[in-house]
């Protein structure tokens, strides 16, 4: 599957068939949110929640694809992400786009 942040894949034609979306809410243990809350003093990053984040993108990354896959896409355009704060320690990623489907070659 071809994932792609622009609206257009080059050489190719390109049929619409619709908007994929995945998502998901990922969240820190306990012990990780207290040990992120002690660095947050001293400053620097947030291992644990750099790695919620980018778990969270890949779970949501692979849900937009499913749905594509099963709508019969050969790519996905205009893929885009976005994050909201569900809870304390919990966040929502989203990664969303338009399936398309390839109809030939430009020439």
């Amino acid at each position: 599957m071809i994932l792609v942040n622009t609206d257009y894949i080059t050489g190719k034609k390109l049929k619409m068939l619709g908007i994929v979306q995945g998502s998901t809410v990922q969240s820190k243990h306990i012990g990780r949110d207290i040990a992120a809350g002690f660095k947050s003093l001293v400053g620097g990053e947030l291992n644990g929640y750099t790695e919620m984040m980018e778990d969270a993108r890949k779970y949501a990354t692979h849900r937009m694809i499913d749905q594509a896959v099963n709508m019969g896409a050969d790519a996905i355009v205009n893929v885009r992400f976005a994050t909201s704060a569900i809870m304390q320690g919990a966040a929502e990623v989203i990664a969303y786009g338009t399936a398309v489907k390839f109809t030939g070659d430009e020439e």
